[in-house]
């Protein structure tokens, strides 16, 4: 008889420590790239404003693409293909970026390089739970965002280290390395953890009936829609940022300090999140969170509306750290509270609820970073309008729960 939990693999600390590099490439491939993102354009002809921000749109694009097909592709052929699949074309997309010569050419290689991480993103999780389960999986997934926080407060930097001594197209040699370097280690020391007669077929209708699913079940696209308004306003963070700190408060080479600042702001919400959760309620801390981030919002576009968009940077940052931390008690639990009802579909439910999150904050975030007009007022306005559309629909789905 096949056992539920297969040969157990790399030990603990080994096997976070893989696991945690497999999840991080999305992360590294996105803010590695922020220092870089004006030579980019200048190099490939973007032409000048906001267009090198698409540099990170693309990969968002291919990211909620895939979603939709990684996540069912594990469940049907097994942990471990789905994975070298992914990590084939996100190898591919570095290999086109680094070599890309024009601008379309640099956005098909982030495209590809988002397809691909969905991979390792989507399936590396599954392969955590079918190796732990209750309170053993939590205790991994901590110790492996443990890891995984720190990658976005030293990618910026990293980036910006090479570029010291290296032209940009080493970014995406590093990133190409250490993909080969994941790969090589996961080939050799991650047994399959799904077993044969675990496995699901692979059906188009199972995609669809979990869409139809989410889309009919109040609180799943409720606290998907919610998840996707508070994630677009930080993307648009994400793709303006490098001209908002670099270039209309000339920070320069200090943009990664800067950027490290506010990711372990996030970082530290995730800590006293998994503290007061099981104490306080997801709902509970969510309403504060964002009643707390909306009335941040509101009086910070007041007081940058009357210094015409351009506010002393110790200001900016006390609100940004302030509105990160509420950010870091959200993005867990709305995605926790979407998948509630969703139970008995949880693999494929959560690669759609995923791919429509990402699909809406990209559109979202993309809209607000070509807004950039060399003042902050585009951000906090797209900060302030989304999470006044979120608080709505999350007093809409509590009020049907009700």
């Amino acid at each position: 008889m096949t056992s539920p939990h297969p040969p157990a693999g790399p030990r603990l600390g080994e096997f976070v420590a893989l696991t945690a590099l497999m999840i991080s490439l999305v992360a590294l491939s996105i803010d590695a790239m922020l220092p870089a993102l004006r030579a980019i354009g200048d190099d490939l002809g973007a032409g000048g404003g906001n267009r090198p921000q698409l540099v990170l749109s693309a990969l968002f694009l291919g990211l909620a693409i895939a979603q939709m097909l990684f996540g069912p592709l594990s469940d049907s052929i097994g942990r471990k293909p789905a994975i070298y699949a992914g990590m084939a074309v996100f190898i591919a997309g570095c290999l086109l970026s680094t070599m890309a010569t024009s601008f379309p050419m640099m956005l098909a290689g982030r495209f590809l390089q988002g397809f691909g991480a969905a991979g390792p993103r989507i399936a590396t999780v599954a392969l955590v739970r079918d190796r732990y389960d209750g309170r053993a999986m939590a205790r991994i997934m901590s110790l492996v965002m443990g890891v995984f926080i720190l990658v976005p407060a030293v990618a910026p930097a990293l980036g910006q280290g090479i570029l010291v001594f290296a032209h940009w197209r080493a970014i995406f040699g590093l990133l190409l390395a250490l993909a080969l370097t994941v790969l090589v280690w996961f080939a050799l020391r991650q047994p399959e953890t799904l077993a044969p007669a675990r496995r699901a077929r692979l059906s188009p209708r199972r995609i669809g009936v979990a869409i139809v699913e989410v889309v009919r079940n109040r609180v799943a696209l409720g606290y998907t829609l919610t998840a996707g308004l508070i994630f677009g306003a930080f993307i648009g963070f994400l793709v303006s940022a490098p001209q908002i700190f670099q270039e209309q408060y000339g920070v320069g080479a200090l943009f990664p300090a800067y950027f490290a600042t506010l990711a372990l702001a996030i970082g530290g919400a995730s800590v006293v999140n998994a503290r007061l959760v099981m104490r306080l309620g997801m709902r509970a801390l969510s309403w504060a969170a964002l009643l707390a981030k909306c009335g941040l919002a509101l009086g910070f576009l007041a007081i940058a509306w009357g210094l015409d968009g351009e506010p002393p940077l110790w200001a900016l940052m006390a609100y940004l750290l302030a509105t990160f931390f509420c950010l870091g008690l959200l993005f867990g639990n709305f995605n926790a509270l979407a998948m509630e009802p969703m139970g008995h579909i949880a693999g494929v439910a959560a690669a759609v609820i995923g791919s429509l999150t990402t699909f809406l904050s990209l559109a979202l975030g993309t809209a607000i970073g070509q807004s950039y007009d060399g003042t902050i007022l585009p951000l906090v306005a797209g900060f302030t309008a989304l999470g006044a559309a979120a608080t709505l629909v999350m007093h809409w789905v509590e009020k049907g729960r009700g």
